[in-house]
């Protein structure tokens, strides 16, 4: 199993969000690359980068910290927030970025997400981020009237690497993570399944690994590890034990 450090920014900055409520962020450093780099220092070999900013302007708002990050990081770098376009794909592609993470446009424009599976084997990760078990879109702004199932299932046999669940009631509240509905996910779709929002401890690393074999591919952590809450050593060391 796969732990992914996160690096979320807002306005050049390292931040978190509570609920994905852009008001409610902590800053946490203005320095991503030099975040980056105490990550790989700990033993990352993942990343997990979003362009907050770019969620809600549909585009790349961050892309000098993002290349910065990329140039800094000796390893994947996974990065959401605002692509959803041909031009934006081939550009993070081009510049290093190993997958980029897909959430509003699989809900809009699935056909086009699956183009983009196809053309790049193993490079797109479909986000269904859940408010309530409805999908959420546009920086979770809006929730549709779409279930996370039925949006998951669109994209089983289009070639997509992964699967990005966040359970947005918890992220950045270090409430635990939605063990219950993540792990349910990944045993109705025959798709790998990344969990996200609300890590506290290693605790959750733990049990999210129990379930490595019912398709938890991975996990993402970020306000946990900037508070000292979890040590990304030891998590790392306990994932990949599962």
């Amino acid at each position: 199993m796969i732990v992914f450090p996160a690096i979320d920014l807002k306005g050049g900055q390292v931040v978190r969000l509570s609920e994905g409520d852009m008001d409610r962020a902590t800053v946490y450093g203005d320095n991503p690359a030099a975040q980056a780099l105490i990550f790989a220092e700990a033993g990352a070999q993942h990343l997990h980068v979003v362009d907050l900013d770019g969620s809600f302007a549909g585009r790349a708002e961050n892309r000098e910290a993002v290349e910065a990050i990329v140039g800094a990081f000796p390893g994947y770098v996974q990065l959401g927030g605002g692509i959803r376009n041909r031009e934006a794909v081939e550009g993070w592609f081009d510049l290093g970025v190993a997958r980029v993470v897909m959430g509003s446009a699989a809900l809009k424009d699935p056909e086009f997400v699956k183009d983009m599976a196809r053309e790049f084997p193993g490079g797109i990760v479909v986000a269904v981020d859940a408010r309530d078990g409805m999908v959420a879109t546009e920086g979770w702004a809006d929730v549709s009237d779409v279930p996370v199932v039925d949006l998951a299932r669109r994209f089983e046999d289009a070639g997509v690497a992964s699967l990005l669940f966040t359970d947005i009631g918890r992220d950045g509240l270090l409430k635990g993570v939605n063990i219950e509905a993540t792990v349910d996910l990944a045993r109705r779709v025959d798709i790998p399944v990344i969990a996200s929002g609300g890590v506290k401890g290693l605790d959750d690393i733990h049990v999210l690994s129990l379930h490595a074999a019912d398709g938890i591919e991975g996990v993402i952590t970020g306000r946990a590890l900037y508070e000292g809450r979890l040590d990304l050593a030891a998590a790392l060391a306990m994932a990949a034990r599962a």
